[in-house]
């Protein structure tokens, strides 16, 4: 009775040894930001329709734009390694768990020996033969201090990491192609300006040609209006070539030549965002947002875990051996009634020297816990710049397209009078030439800064992490 009392608290302890592990208890560090995002009124910091609630198809109305995010995200090169990745860690982390349970083989063995006379009993020289069959069980460790079980959960942990990078270079990657695209709509927009002001030029030349060989126009207006008219020449050349590259900059990130399908002439810039503001929110809400820290946050529980297979390394431990089969001197009665053998092998390692090499480990699995800790307060700060960054534009761009417009149409109306003022002879070329640059100055720079506030949409929807619920789905 006492000894079957003592064999069930052996086995409860056991139990209870192998249900635990060496890892120190996780805790999330800090957020080393603010609590509150500057420029964002904490009023409104939960109101509306967060980021992570628009998919990105949602976000990008323009069906032209989806079917460009939707083939990068098929074919892209850089996404796929990403996910081939993901595949590696997750098959490293079925390898850990593994070896959680005993591996069990079909053995089969043969073995057959000469015995030379001189180490005979009888003097005379022999062979002998042994084969044998069976399942056998090599060194199975029994987890008693959890060192199988911590470097199944930072398996886990590294594998969970990948995969949020990878979804945050998803993430990216949209980011990437729309604002690709959104280069490419502007450039193409500029382009067409551009020849319009040329044909503009050209026309003014022509006046002006007909108005020298009349006497009326001087020399210097006729080499003013081909100056203005060859600049306008450099600069469609020079979109033209930008136009191009933006193209192939697209090409790379779809990953696939496109087709004539996916021409920009003709789409607006402020059709290809959605217009409505997207609310911030509270930093603190970025921890469950953004991939980027979530997949830290992971490779630091990974680090945390590592640590309890260092410590472990300092316990004693047990592995088992073990056999169970039909052995035989004759291959032919090996499977004969009564040739059944087994055998059982326990072996119990405790480290007593190893050169401080245990020692080492540990101090290094704690230095790269510190380290993890240091990249994700890292990367809740970047995310924190990056929200910031994205809000302090906003609320400038906005105001800056407003007074862009304005501009433009001062400029409009200011190169209207000094055309017709010159055509009527009243003004000379030089006050319409000025005028004429600076509407279509305007025009560039309006241009680009529907460009900039565009991005700057986009860079506010990534850097809340927008987009990832639709791809978790």
């Amino acid at each position: 009775m006492k000894r079957r009392m003592h064999s069930a608290v052996a086995l409860a302890v056991l139990t209870a040894l192998s249900g635990c592990t060496l890892a120190p208890r996780y805790e999330r560090p800090a957020a080393p930001v603010a609590d509150e995002f500057p420029a964002q009124p904490s009023a409104n910091a939960g109101e509306g329709l967060s980021a992570a609630d628009i998919g990105w198809r949602e976000f990008f109305p323009q069906q032209t734009l989806q079917d460009l995010i939707g083939r990068a995200l098929a074919n892209n090169r850089d996404l796929r390694v990403a996910a081939l990745n993901v595949e590696a860690a997750r098959a490293q982390y079925r390898i850990r768990q593994a070896d959680i349970v005993p591996h069990v083989d079909a053995v089969g063995e043969g073995n057959s020996q000469r015995v030379p006379a001189n180490l005979s009993q009888t003097g005379e020289s022999y062979v002998t033969r042994q084969y044998s069959a069976g399942l056998g069980v090599t060194a199975f460790e029994l987890d008693l201090f959890g060192r199988l079980r911590s470097l199944r959960r930072g398996a886990l942990e590294t594998y969970l990491s990948l995969e949020e990078t990878r979804l945050s270079a998803e993430l990216a990657l949209i980011a990437e192609v729309a604002n690709a695209w959104l280069t490419l709509v502007a450039d193409q927009e500029l382009l067409r300006l551009t020849r319009e002001t040329y044909e503009v030029q050209r026309s003014s030349y022509d006046l002006t040609r007909l108005r020298f060989d009349s006497g009326v126009a001087s020399e210097v207006d006729l080499h003013q209006a081909e100056i203005a008219l060859r600049n306008a020449e450099v600069n469609i050349s020079v979109y033209e070539r930008r136009v191009a590259q933006d193209r192939n900059a697209l090409e790379l990130l779809v990953g696939e030549p496109l087709g004539p399908e996916f021409d920009p002439s003709g789409a607006s810039l402020d059709e290809q965002v959605l217009a409505h503001d997207i609310p911030a929110g509270l930093p603190a809400e970025l921890l469950e947002r953004r991939p980027d820290i979530r997949a830290a946050e992971h490779a630091l529980r990974a680090a945390n875990a590592n640590i309890g297979a260092a410590r472990a390394a300092f316990f004693p431990r047990i592995s088992l051996t073990g056999f169970y089969g039909e052995a035989h001197p004759d291959l032919s009665d090996l499977f004969s009634e009564g040739q059944r053998t087994w055998s059982f092998v326990p072996q119990i390692r405790v480290p007593i020297f190893a050169g401080g090499a245990n020692a080492a480990q540990l101090d290094l699995a704690q230095v790269r816990k510190r380290a993890e800790i240091a990249r994700y307060e890292q990367a809740i700060q970047v995310a924190f710049r990056e929200v910031a960054d994205a809000l302090a534009a906003r609320s400038t761009l906005d105001a800056q397209l407003r007074a862009q417009e304005a501009l433009t149409r001062a400029a409009e109306n200011t190169y209207r009078l000094a055309d017709m003022r010159y055509r009527n002879g009243v003004e000379s070329y030089l006050t319409t030439l000025i005028a004429q640059r600076d509407f279509y100055a305007a025009q560039q720079a309006l241009i680009n800064t529907r460009l900039a506030r565009a991005s700057n949409l986009v860079l506010l929807y990534k850097a809340l992490g927008g987009g990832w619920r639709e791809h978790s789905e």
